[in-house]
């Protein structure tokens, strides 16, 4: 007899961080990848995994696109002539067309660009961003009671088997 277990699922190597509280928030409808203009320091606390996305939000100004309240804590080894602020506005890197489908999306009444998750790809960070519209609360009760009515088939499914 094998021993079920009960852990969370793996993030897999290459994530850093993953912003789990958009997908509860937010009925996402479009999701794009982006890169970001990062210091040296933000990018050796990137892959100490010190990032938090769960205040962060995603605004287009002037034909670009920006990252703000994203908090990258800095090391406690950090360079001493480097002033770190953790929470500051960064850049994202999109092509042109991208820039021009997300500024008419997020345009429009309720919806919102989120991020969602950051990882690294062939050596460089990148981030994914939602097309979101805020879920109101009996929205988020309703999603509650499909997963668990999820979970709950694939236990019938499972005992039957």
């Amino acid at each position: 007899m094998r021993a079920v277990s009960k852990k969370k699922p793996k993030i897999p190597d290459n994530t850093i961080a993953v912003n789990r509280k958009a997908r509860h928030d937010f009925a996402l409808e479009d999701t794009l990848e982006a890169g970001l203009v990062l210091q040296g320091w933000e990018v050796k606390s990137l892959r100490a995994g010190r990032l938090s996305l769960q205040e962060a939000y995603v605004v287009i100004r002037r034909g670009e696109a920006w990252l703000i309240g994203a908090n990258i804590a800095p090391l406690p080894s950090a360079s001493t002539h480097v002033v770190a602020d953790p929470v500051r506005t960064r850049k994202l890197l999109l092509h042109g067309k991208e820039l021009a489908r997300l500024a008419g999306s997020a345009d429009r009444e309720g919806y919102t660009l989120v991020p969602l998750q950051m990882y690294w790809k062939r050596g460089r960070a990148k981030l994914k961003i939602g097309l979101g519209k805020g879920k109101k609360q009996h929205d988020k009760r309703e999603s509650k009671k499909q997963q668990d009515w999820q979970r709950q088939k694939e236990r019938l499914l499972k005992h039957r088997a």
